[in-house]
Parts: C-alpha cells; sequence; structure tokens
C-alpha cells in the first residue's frame, strides 16, 4: 500500500488530492510542520525532513508535483494524465510545473517573512512584495480560463492538482481575495470536487487521530 508522509496543507497536499481523485488505498502519515524539527526519525526516510515522502514499494519519492505525474501515469485509466502523443502534452507538462515552481515559490517567501520568522526578523515589505509576485503569475491563468473550465486537454489533470494547491496555498495566506475573475471562478470549481473535499477530511481525521493540530501549519506563528 502507498504511505504518504504529510503535514495539513503542506506542498503534501498534492499528492494526498491525487490520492482521492484516483481512488487508491493508501496509509496517511501526519507529522507536525515542519517534520525535520519535530521528528528526527523522519530523516531517514527524506533527509531534508520535508514533505511530501510517497512510499510505493521500492519508490520513493520526495517532490510533490513529480509525485503527481507519477501517480497519473502509473493509473492512465482515470484519466489524470496526458499521454505524450497527445497535443496537449507540452501544455500538461508546463502547468503541472508551472504550479510548483512558478507559484508556490513566491508564497514561501510570504509564509516565511510574514509567517515562520521570529516578530523581530518578519519583513512586511517583503511578504507584499511576493504577494504581489505571485499575484501577477497568474496572469498566465487569467485569459487561459476565459473560455475553458481546466488547464489543458478539455478535461480536469494532474496539472490542475498541482496548480490548484497554489491556490489553495494563496487561500491560507488570505491571497484569494485579490484573484481576478477567471481564476477565482476556477478556484471556486476546484474546491467542489469530491476527491478535494476527502482529502481536506482525510487530513484532518489523521490529524485529529495521530495527534497532531488539525489547524494548516502554513500560517500559523
Amino acid at each position: 500500500m502507498i504511505r504518504l508522509h504529510h503535514c495539513v496543507s503542506a506542498r503534501s497536499f498534492r499528492p494526498l488530492w491525487m490520492l482521492e481523485e484516483l481512488g487508491l488505498p493508501y496509509e496517511l502519515i501526519l507529522h507536525d510542520f515542519p517534520p525535520r524539527v519535530h521528528d528526527d526519525a523522519f530523516l531517514a526516510i527524506n533527509p531534508l525532513g520535508t514533505v511530501p515522502a510517497l512510499l510505493d514499494g521500492e519508490v520513493c519519492m520526495t517532490e510533490s508535483a513529480a509525485i503527481c505525474q507519477y501517480l497519473a501515469a502509473r493509473h492512465p485509466e482515470a484519466g489524470l494524465d496526458v499521454a505524450s502523443q497527445d497535443s496537449a502534452y507540452g501544455d500538461y507538462l508546463n502547468f503541472l510545473h508551472f504550479g510548483e515552481s512558478t507559484l508556490t515559490f513566491p508564497q514561501t517567501l510570504v509564509l516565511r517573512y510574514g509567517h515562520f520568522e521570529s516578530p523581530e526578523r518578519r519583513q512586511p515589505q517583503v511578504v507584499e512584495d511576493y504577494s504581489r509576485w505571485f499575484l501577477s503569475r497568474l496572469r498566465t491563468l487569467e485569459p487561459r480560463l476565459e473560455a475553458r473550465h481546466w488547464l489543458c486537454a478539455e478535461r480536469f489533470t494532474a496539472a490542475d492538482v498541482s496548480v490548484g494547491y497554489a491556490l489553495l496555498l494563496a487561500s491560507h495566506l488570505g491571497l484569494d481575495e485579490r484573484f481576478k475573475p477567471n481564476v477565482s471562478d476556477y478556484w471556486a470549481r476546484l474546491q467542489k470536487r469530491e476527491a478535494f473535499q476527502r482529502a481536506l477530511k482525510a487530513q484532518h481525521d489523521a490529524a485529529v487521530a495521530q495527534g497532531v493540530s488539525p489547524a494548516t501549519a502554513m500560517t500559523q506563528g
């Protein structure tokens, strides 16, 4: 059975959401955030002490977008993958990795200098600058979503999971109030997916059962 190491609302939410979309059995292991501080034993699984860490037999993966691609490709019958011979394949890969490398990165600076650093080290100007940077990157999505429900291939794919997590993180940071109309509508559609709702419930229930706070650690402090 697949085993996923996860923190509430961290990047590991991407593979958790994917697992729910695919309907695969899995074991969910919750950690206090950040695991590298709270769980020395986890370093034997991922020396960086970050989540996600997904174990599938002999496979161990720690990059959230790559895990989405792996799961979609391993289970093509679910329709979350786009085949290499498909004309939408380039768009699929582009948006799959756009969600992490372009959209999530600036939000990590917002998190660090708005929440994780001690009060005397917080930098409101950095927070605002990188918030604007993140929002400016959504300019890629706004026109694309003018006449389509999903990002590519005329259907929901792993690329939507990758980008969707970046929008989830933005909502925790209060940045969703600054989304333009098409992105806002897209975010609303993503939240209505049954698998998204199941993933939220799964992380909450597992956190309570395992003695971890079910509140997101991403914006505490």
